[in-house]
């Protein structure tokens, strides 16, 4: 029979410490990211004016999405916030579709063990590197390589090469939208590479084993075996990189020389930073920027569920709805014997 003091010492719980230690994370967070979100909320349903304006319901959602609103301009405003999430779209797939292939390549590339590569080891460091620079740096660097004149770095060589004008690298619409996207690729695809190979290397080698004696070649083995067990960080990087994606921000808003920032590279990040910081506080459009960040909110937030909901496992939810199923049945049956089971 178990003593007095050891009774005492069995109750003593410690999960309060552990509370405690974690506190302070969930206070940060709390302060940092939940409030600025709830009062984001709130802000999408007064008027631009001023934090203290009045509360205009669904006016603000109604003149960005649909240009119906009271407010003057409300057509404008509309056709310049379905531009900017045309952008958004058009930037974060035009990066993501060559970054994710890139990667892939690279990942099956580095963890295949019938290839002999010396200096693996190198070169994932210097394919991750652009990872860990930042954005502004980059859009610093890019702009002075590939300025719209004559006196820049690329259009420099050009010029000397024998091109007679020089590119708009920066100025043209197209050509920068699609140096944003190879920028972006650049700067990502190390980090994707090393999550593909983590989930490549995580796949048990007993089954390549298996598929070499069964004589499968390298794409059999690629298409039945290694692109089927990556659909859970697949997943992950899809998720991840469109949420990233959808609030794109630094690149667009950086890439363009002196006060020539070019409306084709306008996202929606962009969009309610201008909204929310335009001229003085009379002047800022308090309503719209938070009308504008609670709908891309939404749209990722929906995206994001089609995803899960397209990539679940078929043979886990047929179970659990014939789970769900018998449960049912079960109860319909007890009900009808008065409760009663054998």
């Amino acid at each position: 029979m178990a003593s007095a003091a050891q009774s005492r010492i069995k109750s003593i719980s410690y999960a309060k410490y552990g509370y405690m230690f974690i506190a302070p994370f969930f206070l940060v967070y709390c302060f940092f990211q939940i409030w600025p979100l709830i009062y984001t909320f709130i802000l999408s349903f007064k008027g631009n004016q001023s934090n203290n304006a009045a509360f205009v319901g669904l006016d603000n959602y109604t003149t960005i999405l649909f240009g119906q609103g009271m407010a003057a301009g409300a057509a404008a405003t509309k056709a310049e916030f379905l531009q900017a999430l045309g952008n958004t779209f058009i930037l974060w797939f035009g990066n993501f579709v060559p970054q994710i292939l890139l990667s892939l390549l690279l990942a099956v590339w580095f963890t295949d063990a019938k290839v002999k590569l010396p200096g693996k080891g190198f070169f994932k460091v210097v394919m991750y590197m652009p990872n860990i620079i930042t954005a502004a740096s980059v859009a610093a660097l890019y702009v002075n390589l590939f300025g719209d004149s004559e006196y820049y770095f690329v259009n420099s060589l050009l010029m000397n090469a024998g091109m007679a004008d020089p590119i708009h690298f920066v100025t043209d619409p197209t050509i920068s939208k699609i140096m944003v996207m190879f920028i972006q690729t650049w700067l990502w695809f190390g980090n994707t590479m090393i999550m593909l190979m983590s989930g490549i290397m995580g796949i048990s080698p007993s089954l390549f084993e298996a598929a070499d004696i069964d004589g499968a070649n390298s794409t059999q083995q690629f298409f039945n075996i290694t692109l089927p067990l990556l659909q859970p960080i697949m997943v992950y990087t899809l998720v991840t990189s469109m949420i990233g994606g959808l609030q794109m921000f630094d690149l667009p808003y950086l890439y363009h020389n002196g006060s020539n920032f070019s409306r084709s590279l306008e996202t929606v990040a962009v969009y309610i930073y201008y909204n929310f910081n335009k001229g003085t506080v009379e002047q800022a459009n308090y309503g719209y920027a938070g009308a504008a960040s609670i709908i891309i909110f939404a749209i990722t937030a929906i995206l994001g569920s089609v995803t899960f909901y397209v990539n679940r496992d078929q043979d886990a939810a047929a179970k659990k709805k014939q789970r769900k199923m018998a449960e049912k049945q079960q109860k319909a049956r007890a009900k009808q014997g008065g409760g009663l089971t054998i």
